[in-house]
């Protein structure tokens, strides 16, 4: 190799190479595979040969335009991304995430995020829409947001392509999107999972959430027995609602924080904004 040019696409493989006593001649910036191709292209590759190093999936499109400039193309794939045996793990998060169960999702690789996607059409669940609705979608980089980003799904990214500094995004993004408010002189906030109040955390059955989660999205008004129902993980009718608000009350430690509407439905006790 030590007489080949040696492009990489970031990094991460500089590390690798440097550390194989090699020296890379070459690397992106942006560690996106457009980049080294663009690269490639304006120094002309006629008559070149070229090895790829793929990276769980065929680079397809990457390789035919070496190709199609003239470039004799070797694929040399080092791994295969492949769906485990068991998907209903997936599966189950997926329904979650469709529910507004989930505070956010992490993705490190474009071949998970498709596998996700297509898991979650298999089992009807539009995690699409609940990304851009309240869950967020956390990608490492801009190659793992491209399957999110061609269905108009929002992301966001650390300014390095790192798994800790997808981490701190995370941390620093979550708190500003959680649902804060003053209900019943107390700061209630609202998560996927769980409610806090005062800073306590009270975690909540999917059925409690859904209704705590409707609620919060109509602060102080009152929304019907209907509405929760349709809200509720599998749907029912007004006494299941009757029953996840009897269990919500009962979770959160005092029933202070909502408030029956005879014949209406249910409301928050909300103050004001926090």
């Amino acid at each position: 190799m030590r007489g080949a040019r040696i492009i990489a696409r970031g990094p991460k493989p500089c590390g690798a190479i440097r550390a194989a006593g090699l020296t890379e001649d070459w690397a992106a910036k942006t560690e996106a595979s457009e980049e080294v191709l663009e690269r490639l292209l304006e120094g002309g590759v006629t008559g070149q040969r070229i090895v790829v190093q793929e990276h769980g999936e065929p680079q397809t499109e990457f390789v035919n335009a070496l190709r199609a400039a003239g470039a004799a193309v070797v694929e040399v794939p080092v791994y295969r991304w492949a769906l485990p045996p068991d998907v209903a793990p997936v599966r189950r998060l997926t329904e979650q995430v469709a529910a507004g169960q989930i505070d956010a999702v992490t993705f490190t690789s474009a071949p998970a995020v498709k596998a996700f996607l297509q898991i979650a059409g298999d089992a009807g669940a539009d995690v699409a829409l609940a990304f851009r609705g309240g869950t967020l979608a956390a990608c490492v980089g801009p190659v793992t947001a491209a399957p999110l980003l061609e269905l108009d799904v929002p992301v966001v990214m650390p300014e390095r392509y790192r798994l800790g500094a997808l981490i701190k995004t995370v941390t620093d993004e979550l708190p500003r999107r959680a649902v804060k408010l003053r209900v019943a002189g107390s700061t209630l906030e609202v998560r996927g999972h769980a409610a806090l109040i005062d800073g306590v955390t009270y975690a909540l059955a999917p059925a409690a959430m859904a209704i705590l989660s409707s609620l919060a999205a109509r602060p102080g008004s009152v929304v019907s027995k209907e509405q929760l129902a349709a809200a509720l993980p599998r749907g029912n009718d007004g006494h299941a609602v009757d029953v996840a608000v009897a269990r919500l009350r009962a979770a959160l430690g005092s029933g202070k924080h909502i408030e029956t509407v005879i014949k209406r439905g249910y409301r928050l006790r909300v103050d004001e904004a926090a």
